[in-house]
């Protein structure tokens, strides 16, 4: 039989609240080129317009990674080992996850995701596909250390990181997580995670403004949802979507531009914004082979393999937690 439970580690106030969320946005909103961090892009709504931005003709990190592991999860499975218990950390509909599960025999399944009721309907459809396999869903903010389940406590590990998320982060924030998934994870854990590459600005740009608009609805629901959530009046109509390259980060930069000045309130707390300027809601990094296992080793972890797609646009990295070390 298969087994299907699950923690619930998300601190809200007495009215529901995230608290993390309300912090984070009243924190961005105030500062002088407002902000707000890519991971609440992902209520239930988001989560699912990302899903749909994957399946777009411009959006070709999904398809790069999943050419990679229809072609290569048997030599990936051969590096990682029966056994281990796959954390995967931000599961979201878990497309990909079912290629690496099948070739390397785990011992359990833990997706870590912050949309709760997203995360557990994804989880039940991938636990009917590995009858007996022990999935354990846990509604958690990754970028904290996350206590895994009990189950799951003594086995070896393989975080499983896909899609790039790590590129939404700057490089500081980046080798925090890297540092705080080794915590969660433990020493002599692997890492299996997706790092898109640096490549043309056109085809860039294209795959984060795509011309259904699926992306700048994406983008504006976030706004929706800072309205739902926590008690806003933003206007959506008087902000649209844009995607920038920044050459001198290497890194592509969503924005919501006011297409009007604006006040609105958030939580209680008054806010304005004038005519041009934007809300920052994401970077997306691309790396090189070397600044991808340079940010991998600043956080203590050991690059072991390298797979690209076939057009050489995107990666998978398999790295592997070691003792720090105080000197070469």
């Amino acid at each position: 039989m298969t087994k299907l439970a699950g923690l619930r580690l998300v601190e809200r106030d007495a009215g529901g609240v995230d608290l993390a969320f309300r912090a984070d946005v009243l924190a961005g909103l105030g500062e002088p080129q407002k902000a707000i961090p890519a991971r609440w892009f992902y209520d239930d709504a988001g989560s699912q317009l990302f899903e749909d931005i994957t399946q777009l003709p411009e959006y070709y990190p999904t398809r790069a990674e999943t050419e990679i592991l229809q072609t290569r999860v048997a030599e990936i499975a051969g590096l990682i080992g029966e056994g281990r218990a796959v954390v995967e950390f931000g599961s979201g509909s878990s497309v990909k996850t079912p290629l690496l599960l099948g070739a390397c025999r785990p011992s359990a399944y833990v997706p870590l995701d912050i949309a709760g009721d997203f995360l557990r309907a994804s989880s039940a459809a991938l636990a009917e596909k590995f009858p007996g396999l022990p999935v354990l869903p846990v509604e958690a903010d990754f970028m904290r250390r996350v206590e895994l389940p009990a189950e799951v406590a003594d086995l070896p590990k393989l975080g499983f990181f896909p899609g790039s998320t790590i590129g939404n982060m700057i490089a500081r924030t980046a080798t925090d997580l890297l540092r705080t998934m080794r915590a969660t994870l433990g020493e002599g854990a692997m890492l299996l995670i997706g790092m898109d590459l640096v490549k043309d600005e056109g085809t860039l740009l294209a795959a984060y403004d795509d011309a259904q608009g699926v992306t700048a609805a994406f983008n504006l629901n976030l706004l929706a949802r800072i309205n739902r959530e926590l008690g806003g009046d933003i206007p959506l109509e008087a902000f649209a979507h844009e995607a920038r390259w920044n050459d001198l980060f290497a890194r592509i930069e969503m924005h919501l531009v006011a297409r009007r000045d604006v006040t609105f309130t958030v939580s209680g707390q008054r806010f304005a914004i004038a005519a041009g300027e934007s809300i920052h809601t994401e970077n997306s990094h691309k790396f090189t082979k070397r600044s991808g296992q340079m940010l991998l080793a600043a956080a203590g972890w050991e690059p072991r393999a390298r797979w690209t797609d076939e057009a050489k646009r995107f990666s998978l990295v398999l790295a592997e937690s070691r003792p720090a070390r105080s000197a070469p």
